[in-house]
């Protein structure tokens, strides 16, 4: 098991990306969570096997609306997270 943070740039926030990557999340079992930035970005932190985290990276291309311009990834210590969720944050 492996954990990574992501940080995802572009046209990401109110477009529903961030249920998109929870139903993604989800279907592959994953843990984690996704949560909007203050800067216009979107934080996912993720855990699972190296080789799902891979093949949910590049699903995310697929969430309609959002148009990713650049995506960060960093491997982290191991989160220990049942489910995956997504948190509220203070962006109106």
């Amino acid at each position: 098991m492996n954990s990574i943070r992501i940080r995802i740039s572009g046209r990401v926030q109110h477009v529903g990306f961030r249920a998109c990557t929870r139903k993604i999340a989800v279907n592959l079992r994953l843990g984690g969570s996704v949560r909007n930035l203050d800067d216009g970005a979107v934080e996912i932190l993720a855990t699972g096997d190296m080789a799902v985290l891979e093949k949910f990276i590049g699903m995310l291309y697929g969430c309609p609306r959002a148009v990713i311009r650049d995506i960060e990834v960093k491997e982290i210590p191991l989160l220990h997270q049942d489910g995956f969720f997504v948190l509220r944050n203070t962006i109106q």
